[in-house]
C-alpha cells in the first residue's frame, strides 16, 4: 500500500559571502566535490582551465552535516542547467543548501529541510527539483518548486511520496528532459519506479509504475533525449557490472521499455554513469575494480562496450565514485573517494580517455578513504 508522510517545514535562508580564492586568470569552468564530513559538509572548488586542468581554489561550508559515510547514491551535489545554482545535501540533519555560483566561487542562499536524510537531487529545465530520501524510515522522493531568480527552493506538498518499496536502498532519482517522468532506482529487488510529474510539479502519489530492472542491482542512472540509461551494480557477483538502456514511453502512465539489457563491462562494482552531450557514449565508474568503462551508443538507444577499463584513475584503492562532463563536452572527471582527489580527462574522438593533469586536490580538504560523495561541474 502506498503512503505519503507529512513532514514538518524547516527552511531557514542564509547570505553569506564567498569564501576568499584565488580563481586562475584562464578559468574557463569549475567542477565541485562534495567532502560528506560529518561535522561540517563543505563544498570544494576547483577551477577549469580551457585546458581541462583543475586548480582548487576555495572551499564553503554547507551549513550542514554530511555522513561520513559513502552517500552510496548518485546526485547529492548537482548544479542547475543554467550553471548558476548549486544544491548539496546533508544527510546527518536532512537539509539541502543552495549556493549561489560565480565561475568558482560560492555564496550560500539558503538551506532547507528536505525529507528524511537526503541523498540525491533531480533537477528539471520546468523549475522543479526532487530530493531522493533514503531513510528506511522515510524513503522516497521529496518536491520543491526553484525560483528562478535566486535558486531558493519552496516545497510543493511538504510530503515525502513513498517509494515501491520501503527496503530498496534507492540509488538515484533523475528527470526526463521534458520534466513529465522521474526514474528511481532500487538496488535491493533490482527495479525502477516510474513517476508522472504534472504541469504544476507534483509527482503521483499512486499510482506508479515499477518495472524489473534488465540486470542485478541498478545503482544510478541518467537521460539522453529519450532514452534512459542505467548502470548496475552487479554485485554481489565479481565481474557482473553492467549497463542496461531504456525508451521511455511517456504519458499519464509514463514506463520503461527495455532495449540494451545488461550489457557487462567485466568489472566490478559499477555504481555512476554519464552520457555525453552528443550522445555518442556513456562512461561508467567501477568502486571495486578502481576503473571507468566507456560505451558507445547508437542512435536507437542502444549499447555497446568499447573498453572495461578505458581509464584506471588514481591507482589502487582510488575508490572512483561520481562522475561529471564539463559543459562543452570535452573532460570527463571523476571523483576518487580513496584518495580524496578528482582525476580529469579528455574524451578522445574514438571515446578513448586521456588523463589531464594531476590529481586536483589531493591532501587539501577532501576526505581520503572516508566517504567523499558528489561532483558537479561545468
Amino acid at each position: 500500500m502506498r503512503t505519503s508522510i507529512l513532514l514538518p517545514l524547516f527552511a531557514s535562508s542564509v547570505l553569506t559571502a564567498p569564501a576568499e580564492s584565488n580563481t586562475p586568470h584562464d578559468e574557463a569552468g569549475a567542477v565541485f566535490a562534495l567532502t560528506n564530513v560529518a561535522a561540517d559538509n563543505k563544498v570544494i572548488a576547483f577551477s577549469r582551465s580551457a585546458s581541462g586542468v583543475l586548480t582548487q581554489v576555495g572551499e564553503y561550508s554547507t551549513g550542514g552535516r554530511g555522513q561520513g559515510v559513502d552517500f552510496d547514491t548518485q546526485g547529492g551535489l548537482q548544479l542547475d542547467q543554467s550553471n548558476k545554482f548549486l544544491y548539496a545535501v546533508n544527510p546527518t540533519d536532512d537539509l539541502v543548501t543552495v549556493f549561489c555560483v560565480d565561475g568558482s566561487k560560492l555564496s550560500k542562499v539558503q538551506t532547507i529541510y528536505a525529507g528524511d536524510q537526503p541523498l540525491s537531487i533531480a533537477l528539471s529545465k520546468n523549475g522543479y527539483a526532487y530530493v531522493m530520501d533514503g531513510s528506511v524510515a522515510s524513503t522516497g522522493i521529496f518536491g520543491f518548486k526553484v525560483n528562478p531568480i535566486d535558486g531558493t527552493l519552496s516545497p510543493i506538498t511538504n510530503q515525502t511520496i513513498a517509494l515501491s518499496t520501503p527496503i530498496g536502498v534507492p540509488g538515484d532519482v533523475t528527470f526526463s528532459p521534458d520534466g513529465h517522468t522521474l526514474v528511481v532506482t532500487n538496488k535491493v529487488g533490482s527495479t525502477l519506479d516510474v513517476f508522472s510529474v504534472d504541469d504544476l510539479g507534483h509527482a503521483s502519489a499512486a499510482p506508479i509504475t515499477t518495472i524489473a530492472s534488465s540486470g542485478v542491482r541498478p545503482f544510478a542512472a541518467t537521460f539522453h533525449n529519450d532514452f534512459l540509461y542505467v548502470i548496475e551494480s552487479g554485485l554481489p557477483s565479481l565481474k557482473n557490472a553492467a549497463l542496461s538502456t531504456y525508451r521511455l514511453n511517456g504519458g499519464q502512465a509514463p514506463s520503461l521499455t527495455a532495449i540494451t539489457k545488461a550489457e557487462r563491462n567485466e568489472q566490478t562494482d559499477g555504481c555512476w554513469v554519464v552520457v555525453t552531450k552528443d550522445g555518442k557514449y556513456a562512461y561508467t565508474a567501477n568502486f571495486v575494480s578502481g576503473s571507468i568503462s566507456s560505451y558507445a551508443l547508437s542512435a536507437d538507444g542502444s549499447a555497446k562496450l568499447i573498453n572495461g577499463q578505458a581509464a584506471l584513475p588514481g591507482g589502487q584503492g582510488s575508490q572512483p565514485v561520481d562522475l561529471v562532463l564539463s559543459h562543452d563536452g570535452r573532460y570527463l572527471y571523476n571523483l576518487l573517494r580513496g584518495s580524496g582527489a578528482v582525476a580529469g580527462f579528455e574524451i578522445q574522438g574514438d571515446g578513448s580517455l586521456k588523463q589531464v593533469g594531476d590529481l586536483a586536490g589531493k591532501g587539501m580538504g577532501l576526505p581520503a578513504a572516508d566517504g567523499a560523495s558528489g561532483l558537479a561541474g561545468y
